[in-house]
């Protein structure tokens, strides 16, 4: 299977906003659930939000309030809006179908203070 490809990420101020997209084509796209992930330095990567098929979503809580994820299952493709950015949420962002670890290359998020 191909690798999701993440994009949109890039430097920004606390508090502004950046929406990153993953375009994930194939043929069980609209029944897959798809999660948004992250990697700071030094960490983990961890699970920030997901979303099913049919595009009902959840996050963890230093994200929710915050970002929102979305898909359009016609274009294939994963969203997450992110607002008020904070310096704690640089990181490498990443997606993938929920449970695969089949992520794309990531796409670097750097919010300075």
């Amino acid at each position: 299977q191909g690798q999701p490809v993440e994009s949109g990420g890039g430097f920004v101020q606390a508090g502004g906003s950046l929406r990153l997209s993953c375009a994930a084509p194939g043929s069980k796209f609209s029944v897959s659930p798809f999660g948004w992930y992250r990697q700071a330095p030094g960490m983990q990567r961890e699970f920030l939000a997901g979303i099913t098929g049919r595009g009902t979503a959840n996050y963890v809580a230093s994200v929710e309030g915050r970002f929102t994820i979305s898909r359009d299952n016609t274009k294939e493709t994963v969203y997450l809006q992110m607002n008020n950015l904070k310096p704690e949420d640089t990181a490498v962002y990443y997606c993938a179908v929920v449970g695969s670890r089949n992520w794309g290359q990531g796409t670097q998020v750097t919010v300075s203070s």
